[in-house]
């Protein structure tokens, strides 16, 4: 046991290396066999190409827009942090790009040939769907692992350990901010088209989802995948290498005695990679129901995951450690990283209850819609509210449980072990909207009925899936972020003695006076990007509404609608709208910091500020606008009078307000929160 311990403790940051490199491996695997596959008839092919130059378009102005922002801080912190910190800055935003910017490639790849597999039958469809997500879910956890451990690995190697450490940050910043970015431009993006859409498409026009007929309809399939494929695989990225560097930060601040508490959770991150394969293969093994196989490959992942642990940590922690003068077992950072895979379950039941179809959550709001527009609306948030209260229940219980077992780096543990299930949860993600653009691929395509009724089905399936991954990463992150203010306080306190003995009480003025500043920054951040999607929807309506006027046989199939004046005008106005968001989280935290009168007390009261305002706005508008979608497609199935029925007009305007709820505002708040936390820990020597 001793032998297996050295030889894990020495090489744990190596084995995590190699599973990196399977998953990766895996993930080319799974793209090859994509392209193998048949794209489908010309019509087929010329709209899937359509999609895919609109959203490399789009990604490309996107780097050029984010890397002129990047270069300004790559210099600042070059000049007065660190080079360590700078170049780690820069390969976190470099892999935070290329995964966003690879998943969505394989997304647009994946989509026409789903569509030319629900031809077939719903199963070869729902394999070719979720392989193509699968892609995604691998090259998150695969990059951001191999990232994280090859970048501190050498920088171990070249400045110390105690240096490498801290050089993480800024890894782990580059990562972050290039998410906020990729989610408030993804999310404007695909939502402005989606509501510009729909509001002129089927609520004046009559016309059904995806219509070739309508000039937005091209815009909206490009924005599923800059916003729901790009922008989620970015954001998850930068979660899990926050949490993954969180950890290592934790472990090095409290328990630098034990070097184990450095490499546990490369292992666990390691291990991950592993039960996310297995999971994928029991998809592709796998028939019955599209929802139950893909929460079956989630139970399979956690199941691989869990048995894996428990040699692992035994191996890495044979005597165990000392928290706080408390000795803790094996046995008890097992449980924290247990209580991490029960957290990932428990957020998946949740979020699935209130956003699917099958239960009373949605039909409630489908109900709802039979009296009018206000009391769809009315019902629909106030599930969104509902749903606010499990999730932080027990997002309390887990903090209450893996602090019991190993103190601050038992939740660091359980945030590293939840976050250890991203390759299976991104898979899922990622297969709402490819079933998505399939569908739109199907109508625009006039393929049969039958085939629309496949792909309707699974993009239903997808749409609790895609609520379900955005509940899943918004608690990862309020746990993530609950780490990393422990790791500002246990830094502030080594890095100033003045902090050495102070302790954040909420008898302290300026503690409160955070925590206000700090809950009101979700809310302002929420407002610009909801105003953002306002105006650029705005845009769209009234482009749409002028070719409608201009070319009037439009509508009667006879001309063909400009789509790339749409593209062109969503484009523009995301990358212009996003960035006054997207800097908010900065100039929230270094505005503080230059007031000194406020000082690092106050910034610590922001920062636990945003995490429980954040937390709770985040959950309830991705909850709220999940639920609206899928109660209008409860109704299209035939309930409460079906299409066209009063109930679904007022149905589509509650799908419609909860698009910028549950795509672009909701799940921009996850990457905000651990934004200013990083940010926090990085100015600590330069302001205090």
């Amino acid at each position: 046991m001793t032998i297996l311990a050295l030889n894990l403790l020495e090489s744990g940051v190596h084995l995590s290396m190699v599973c990196a490199v399977v998953g990766l491996a895996f993930a080319f695997f799974l793209i090859a066999a994509i392209k193998r596959l048949s794209p489908g008839n010309e019509r087929m092919r010329q709209i899937s190409a359509a999609v895919q130059e609109g959203a490399k378009a789009y990604l490309n102005r996107q780097v050029i827009t984010i890397s002129a922002i990047a270069v300004v801080i790559f210099f600042l912190l070059f000049f007065f942090k660190d080079h360590p910190t700078a170049i780690g800055f820069v390969v976190g935003a470099f892999c935070s790009l290329s995964a966003g910017f690879i998943g969505m490639r394989i997304a647009v790849l994946a989509n026409v040939r789903t569509t030319q597999s629900a031809t077939k039958s719903r199963t070869a469809a729902l394999r070719v769907a979720f392989n193509g997500g699968a892609v995604t879910g691998l090259l998150v956890v695969g990059l951001a692992l191999l990232a994280v451990s090859i970048f501190y690995s050498i920088a171990n190697n070249m400045i110390g350990h105690y240096a490498a450490v801290r050089s993480l940050v800024g890894l782990a910043l580059g990562a972050s901010l290039i998410s906020v970015f990729a989610r408030l431009g993804g999310g404007i993006y695909t939502k402005a088209a989606d509501v510009g859409a729909d509001l002129v498409g089927k609520i004046e026009s009559g016309l059904e989802e995806d219509d070739p007929r309508n000039p937005a309809t091209i815009a909206d399939n490009v924005g599923d995948n800059v916003g729901d494929c790009a922008g989620m695989a970015a954001d998850v990225f930068e979660t899990y290498a926050v949490s993954l560097i969180g950890a290592i930060l934790v472990g090095a601040l409290t328990l630098s005695a034990y070097p184990a508490a450095i490499v546990y959770p490369f292992v666990l991150g390691g291990i991950s990679v592993l039960g996310a394969i297995i999971g994928i293969l029991f998809v592709n093994v796998s028939g019955g129901k599209p929802g139950t196989v893909l929460m079956g490959a989630v139970g399979a992942s956690a199941i691989v995951s869990a048995i894996l642990f428990w040699p692992a940590t035994h191996h890495l922690f044979p005597n165990g450690i000392t928290v706080g003068g408390v000795a803790r077992s094996a046995n008890d950072l097992y449980f924290a990283s247990a209580v991490g895979l029960v957290m990932t379950a428990v957020v998946v039941i949740i979020t699935n209850y209130y956003t699917s179809m099958h239960y009373r959550p949605v039909q409630k709001i489908a109900r709802a819609s039979e009296t009018g527009h206000a009391t769809n609306i009315i019902a629909g948030l106030a599930i969104g509210q509902h749903a606010t209260a499990l999730p932080v229940g027990f997002i309390g219980i887990a903090i209450l449980l893996s602090f019991h077992f190993a103190g601050l780096y038992g939740i660091a543990v359980a945030v590293m072990s939840m976050l250890s299930m991203a390759g299976i949860i991104i898979s899922l993600d990622s297969f709402g909207p490819i079933t998505d653009n399939a569908g739109g691929i199907a109508v625009m395509s006039n393929l049969p009925k039958e085939v629309r009724g496949v792909t309707d089905e699974l993009d239903a399936v997808g749409n609790t899936m895609k609520a379900v991954t955005k509940g899943y990463a918004i608690a990862s992150a309020g746990l993530a972020a609950l780490v990393l203010f422990g790791s500002y306080v246990e830094e502030l306190k080594a890095h100033n003695v003045a902090y050495a003995q102070f302790n954040f009480s909420l008898t302290e003025p300026k503690v409160i006076i955070g925590l206000f500043i700090g809950g009101l920054l979700p809310f302002i951040f929420t407002a610009f990007s909801m105003d953002a999607v306002g105006k650029a929807a705005g845009a769209v309506v009234r482009e749409v509404r002028r070719q409608l006027k201009e070319k009037p046989g439009i509508l009667r199939g006879e001309d063909t609608p400009d789509y790339g004046t749409c593209v062109d005008i969503v484009t523009k106005a995301a990358l212009r709208e996003m960035i006054v968001p997207a800097l908010l989280p900065l100039v929230f935290v270094v505005g503080v910091a230059l007031i000194k009168p406020l000082g690092p007390v106050v910034l610590g009261g922001v920062l636990v500020g945003t995490i429980v305002t954040g937390l709770f706005v985040a959950i309830a508008m991705t909850s709220s606008g999940g639920a609206w979608d899928n109660a209008k497609k409860f109704i299209e199935e035939g309930n409460f009078g079906g299409k066209g029925s009063f109930a679904h007009a007022a149905a589509v305007t509650g799908d419609t307000v909860g698009d910028p709820y549950k795509d672009t505002a909701g799940p921009a708040i996850n990457p905000m929160i651990k934004v200013v936390n990083i940010v926090a820990i990085l100015i600590i020597p330069i302001f205090f």
